[in-house]
This record gives C-alpha cells, structure tokens and sequence, in this order.
C-alpha cells in the first residue's frame, strides 16, 4: 500500500503489516489511475474497493486510526463505508432501482 495507508517508518510498517495480515491486500491501498494518449492523466488511491473474482463480491474499507482513535467508532465507520459499496452493487444488480 501507498504510505498514506501504510504508516511511517514505512519498512518497518510493512514488515507489521506482512506479520498481521493473514492475506494480500490486492488492489486496495494501491494507485490506480489512467495515462491517455493526448496526455492526461488523473491517479487516485484505491481506499474502498470492490472485486469480483470467480463470482464472489470482496469489498475492502478501511478508517484512519491515529492516538486518539475510538476504536468502535473507527469499526463503525469501516462497517458503513463497506456497506455503502455493498450497496451500489445491489443497485446495480436490480438496474439502478432504488427500492
């Protein structure tokens, strides 16, 4: 993942993260963007993700902790920001009909 994500020393952050996380984070926490031919370009970090592979929906969320972080409202916070991908796929599913 990008710094931003990862934290400082980012070394050692990463080493934390390899020793915690039981998976690979693929596409979330990495850039991702476009380069055109007439030259524009437009990056951004990928901090809400959704990917279908074989079928299976995985969504990946996630919140800033810092010192003073409550850790209930930072789960809260992760658990509405999934939901809210969750969301958009079953919109997307019934074609955009809110029901």
């Amino acid at each position: 993942p990008v710094g931003t994500l990862s934290g400082a020393p980012k070394v050692r952050a990463m080493e934390i993260i390899d020793e915690l996380e039981p998976v690979k984070r693929g596409i979330y926490g990495g850039a991702m963007g476009y380069l055109a031919w007439n030259g524009n370009m437009d990056m951004a970090i990928a901090i809400r993700t959704a990917v279908i592979k074989d079928g299976t929906l995985y969504v990946q969320a996630g919140a800033g902790i810092v010192a003073d972080s409550v850790p209930s409202s930072e789960w809260e916070e992760t658990q509405s920001k999934a939901r809210a991908i969750v969301k958009a796929v079953q919109l997307a599913q019934n074609n955009l009909e809110i029901s």
